[in-house]
Order: C-alpha cells, then sequence, then structure tokens
C-alpha cells in the first residue's frame, strides 16, 4: 500500500521561503512520476509541480521560476522548494503518485498523502 506523509508547511511573510517534503513508501519509490498539487479554500485542486521517475519536471505557470521540485531516490523522498513566495500561494498542499513513470497526464495522479497547510501572509 502506497503511502505518502508530507511535512514543512507553515506560516510565512510574503517574499520569503518554505520547503516542503514527502515520505514515500510501499513500493519502489524511484519506479514512479511524483507530483505536488495544492487546494486553496473555494477553489478546486490544482497541480503545482511534477517529477518524471528520470528526474524530469514541469511546472504550473504560476510557479515557474519561484518552485522548484526534486527528488531523493535514495531516501524515497520529494521535496519542493518554494521561494518568493505570495499570499496567492497559501493553500494546502498534497503529494501524490501514480502507477506510472511520466507526470503527465496530470489527471492519472491517484496516491495521494494527507496535505500540509501553507499561508504566506502580506
Amino acid at each position: 500500500q502506497v503511502q505518502l506523509v508530507e511535512s514543512g508547511g507553515g506560516l510565512v511573510q510574503a517574499g520569503g521561503s518554505l520547503r516542503l517534503s514527502c515520505a514515500a513508501s510501499g513500493r519502489t519509490f524511484s519506479s514512479y512520476a511524483m507530483a505536488w498539487f495544492r487546494q486553496a479554500p473555494g477553489k478546486d485542486r490544482e497541480f503545482v509541480a511534477g517529477i518524471n521517475s528520470g528526474g524530469t519536471t514541469n511546472y504550473a505557470d504560476s510557479v515557474k521560476g519561484r518552485f522548484t521540485i526534486s527528488r531523493d531516490n535514495a531516501k524515497n523522498t520529494v521535496t519542493l522548494q518554494m521561494n518568493s513566495l505570495k499570499p496567492e500561494d497559501t493553500a494546502v498542499y498534497y503529494c501524490a503518485t501514480k502507477d506510472s513513470s511520466f507526470w503527465y497526464p496530470k489527471s492519472l495522479f491517484n496516491h495521494w498523502g494527507q496535505g500540509t497547510q501553507v499561508t504566506v501572509s502580506s
């Protein structure tokens, strides 16, 4: 059974940084794509960043140049480094994986963590 546990959320001022981590277990981590999604109050869950098993990455336009996704296959972890945070980045952030090595299509992510709250104050 795939398990994903996020950590690293919190409260930060606009312009600040946070680093989210996701620890995965239950299967061979290195073989599968990973991603971060987020959901703000009253909005649908949206894709933030994805990384293939081989390390190729993709980002939502709203976070390009500010966020970086990476993976450590030896530690079974995926991280999201978030810089230059804005109030509109406030959301619950979810780690996700799927039964494929490619992040695309985004709709097929089917294993989710419990989420971690990120709040950016203005």
